[in-house]
């Protein structure tokens, strides 16, 4: 078994015929790799459900989470329907084998208060620190992922017109309003903080050597914003983007507008941001009903 020719082509595949991003395609494939290293003498179309079942029972064993199962499951399971389809083999080890089943999952959400408390903690008498609340007041103002954030191009913000192009999973493009805060915060930023680094400086985010800023350099960014302003939660850059859409929805945006902003394709994802208290959505509902 060829096991590194494989996997080549099977991350050829993901990128190009299922235009998946290169985060997820770098998950799946580590996955199979992970999964094929412990069968590195076996015949490809030898591997049969039960060698995958062996493996899943390995893993949980391990106390690998069931997020990561399930995500696991879904590897193995793409890796193998690519097989068939390329010829390595006649059917697919993984039918029949169920997805870890996924509790709700509601990461951590800011108050208005402690979105606030933690850009305003932000020295912005510096560069470093001119870089750093643009990158938050984006974070939350737009409600981007990450990977979102930092592969962001002067380019694609349109300030005159208020919104921003952003380039999502799968190279999918959305439109996002930008507002008058969060474009004050960047057009400061590339006023005030002289730009380097080549053919590389149409990126907006970049660090000390003119680089595009990393996705490690925006995680830890965040988390000592939190600390400076004195929030002990588990947070990080999503926790931005959750804050963004949980606060729109208590302040009574459509459920479907958010999630054209968010660029989920399922209105099923949006709905993990209405966990609001029932007083308020009790008032819209009272307000809006024919026999109020």
């Amino acid at each position: 078994m060829d096991a590194e020719r494989l996997l080549r082509d099977y991350r050829f595949y993901l990128k190009l015929e299922r235009g998946m991003s290169p985060n997820t395609v770098a998950s799946y494939a580590s996955d199979v790799a992970a999964f094929l290293g412990t069968m590195p003498d076996a015949d490809l179309a030898r591997i049969d459900r039960e060698d995958v079942l062996a493996y899943l029972a390995d893993v949980q064993a391990s106390g690998l989470s069931k997020r990561s199962q399930a995500r696991l499951v879904s590897a193995l399971r793409s890796f193998f329907k690519w097989t068939v389809l390329e010829g390595e083999r006649k059917e697919n080890p993984c039918d029949g084998i169920e997805t870890p089943k996924l509790g709700r999952y509601l990461p951590a959400v800011l108050s208005v208060e402690e979105v606030t408390a933690i850009l305003e903690s932000v020295d912005t008498r510096s560069a470093t620190g001119l870089r750093d609340r643009a990158i938050l007041e984006m974070l939350y103002g737009c409600g981007l992922r990450v990977s979102e954030a930092v592969r962001l191009r002067i380019s694609d913000i349109f300030f005159e017109e208020g919104f921003v192009r952003i380039i999502g999973k799968g190279d999918k493009q959305r439109i996002v309003p930008l507002g008058e805060v969060a474009a004050e915060a960047v057009l400061t930023y590339l006023r005030e903080v002289p730009r380097s680094g080549g053919g590389e400086t149409d990126f907006l985010f970049l660090n000390r050597n003119g680089k595009p800023l990393s996705r490690v350099s925006m995680f830890q960014l965040v988390k000592k914003q939190a600390m400076a302003a004195g929030i002990h939660k588990e947070i990080s850059p999503h926790t931005f983007r959750h804050s963004f859409a949980t606060h729109l929805i208590e302040g009574g945006a459509d459920l479907r507008i958010v999630q054209e902003m968010l660029g989920h394709e399922s209105i099923l994802t949006t709905e993990i941001y209405t966990h609001i208290d029932s007083s308020t959505w009790q008032a819209a509902v009272l307000a809006h009903h024919p026999r109020k």
